[in-house]
C-alpha cells in the first residue's frame, strides 16, 4: 500500500511536471514564450531545421498538452508518462548535445518522468511479457 505523504507528494510533482509540459505545448501554438538570448548557434540552426518541418513542432506541441493533461490526472499518468518520454528523451539529448546550459532542468524533468513510470510499473508489465495462449 502506498503512503499518503508518498502519493501527495507525487501527485504534486505530477501536477508541476504536467503544467511544465502543458505551458511548452501550448507555447509552440501561441508563441508567448520568447527563445532565450545567447543561444549557441548550433543549438538555432537545430532548431530551425526542425521548425521546417512544418509539421513537426505541432505535433510535439499536442503530445506535450496531452501528455501534461493525462500525467496530472492519477488513472491516467501512465498513460500520459508514455506520451511524454520521446518528447522528454529528445529534450534531453537535444540538451546533451547542442546547448548543455539547460542540462540541470532537463535531469530534474528527466528523473521526475522516471519516477512516474516507475511507480506504474505494474501498468507497464502486461505491455512487455508475452501473451500466454488460450486454452
Amino acid at each position: 500500500m502506498k503512503s499518503t505523504v508518498k502519493t501527495k507528494l507525487l501527485f504534486i510533482v505530477s501536477l508541476l511536471f504536467g503544467l511544465v509540459f502543458i505551458n511548452a505545448g501550448l507555447s509552440k501554438f501561441f508563441n508567448y514564450m520568447p527563445a532565450p538570448e545567447n543561444l549557441p548557434a548550433k543549438f538555432l540552426k537545430a532548431m530551425a531545421a526542425v521548425a521546417a518541418i512544418g509539421w513537426l513542432m505541432p505535433l510535439i506541441g499536442v503530445a506535450e498538452i496531452l501528455g501534461g493533461i493525462l500525467i496530472i490526472i492519477p488513472r491516467t499518468r501512465a498513460l500520459g508518462a508514455l506520451i511524454i518520454f520521446p518528447v522528454m528523451a529528445g529534450i534531453f539529448l537535444t540538451t546533451i548535445v547542442q546547448d548543455t546550459s539547460g542540462l540541470p532542468v532537463s535531469i530534474i524533468l528527466f528523473a521526475i518522468l522516471i519516477w512516474i513510470m516507475y511507480d506504474n510499473k505494474k501498468r507497464y508489465l502486461p505491455l512487455i511479457q508475452e501473451n500466454q495462449p488460450e486454452k
